[in-house]
């Protein structure tokens, strides 16, 4: 069920900051339309630590809604405090969700065992697959191989996305884990590569800008067809780096409203519009990818 090219999509927000779901269906319909394999609700990319619990779930249950069947949805349950993680995945329980997708516990830096603890214990909230979320770039915390397979024997506890850009960790988590575990890259910049070694696809912060690229970029990868995924990659290259010139998801929406997704890059505080300096290298970037 899970793979390929899957979405990290952004939350629109209206000029007052509340969620916007009319702006959220049609860009769900944009990325069925565009061929996305997967979506990932309220996702870091969809700004989790903004929303409200209620708003949280209220995104997910609509995006579950609006997709009605066509292709998996993945809600975010991540938290630095276990017992909130708990609290969203009992949350999530009747959402209609078919995974979820739970982030390392951010800024408190748990040792390895305090990992195994906080996943068990989420695991252990639901029956619904979970899948493991290291970006040790962003909370500080790395979720090491030896800790990965060991939380691989929880039974739905069913594949990591890996963003650490380290493409040795896949060859490591590889061997210590089942070859049922999945594996998906968080890192667009390294996506590729990720997939031609094994990888089970990526979940992309780039694939809200331009879906239908990485959609293809992801099928001829998972097919072992690495001259016409290169071939694309190529296109996409700029955008998988020049989206980060500053915090996600800033560059991304600014790009997504650019491109007609949505109508504004609407952000909470204390994220904040992007800086006009880098207005021109990401416009260059989306023309690159022929998406402007």
């Amino acid at each position: 069920m899970f793979s390929g090219s899957i979405v990290a999509l952004v939350t629109p927000f209206n000029d007052n900051g509340d969620v916007d779901y009319q702006q959220l269906e049609q860009l769900v319909e944009f990325h069925i339309q565009q061929g996305t394999d997967g979506i990932v609700a309220v996702g870091t990319t969809g700004e989790s630590t903004t929303l409200s619990h209620d708003e949280h779930i209220k995104v997910v249950k609509q995006v579950v809604s609006f997709v009605n069947g066509r292709i998996p949805v993945i809600g975010g349950n991540g938290s630095n405090s276990t017992s909130e993680a708990v609290e969203l995945t009992k949350r999530l329980n009747d959402s209609g969700v078919d995974a979820m997708l739970g982030v390392t516990p951010y800024y408190n830096k748990p040792p390895q065992r305090g990992l195994i603890e906080h996943y068990k214990a989420v695991a252990n909230a639901t029956d619904i697959p979970q899948i493991l979320y290291n970006v040790p770039g962003r909370t500080q915390c790395d979720l090491l191989p030896e800790t990965v397979a060991e939380l691989s024997k929880v039974k739905n506890i069913i594949g990591i996305k890996e963003a650490t850009g380290n493409l040795s960790r896949l060859s490591e988590i590889k061997a210590l884990c089942d070859n049922n575990f999945l594996l998906f890259s968080g890192d667009d910049d390294t996506g590729l590569e990720f997939m031609l070694q094994g990888g089970h696809g990526v979940i992309s912060v780039t694939n809200n800008v331009a879906p239908k690229l990485m959609s293809d970029l992801c099928r001829h990868a998972l097919a072992g067809e690495r001259e016409p995924a290169e071939q694309i990659n190529s296109k996409l290259k700029s955008l998988h780096s020049h989206l980060f010139v500053e915090a996600n998801p800033i560059p991304v929406k600014w790009c997504v409203a650019q491109i007609g997704a949505i109508s504004n890059g609407q952000l909470r505080l204390p994220l904040v519009e992007l800086s006009s300096e880098y207005h021109e290298l990401l416009n260059s970037a989306m023309r690159e990818a022929q998406v402007l």
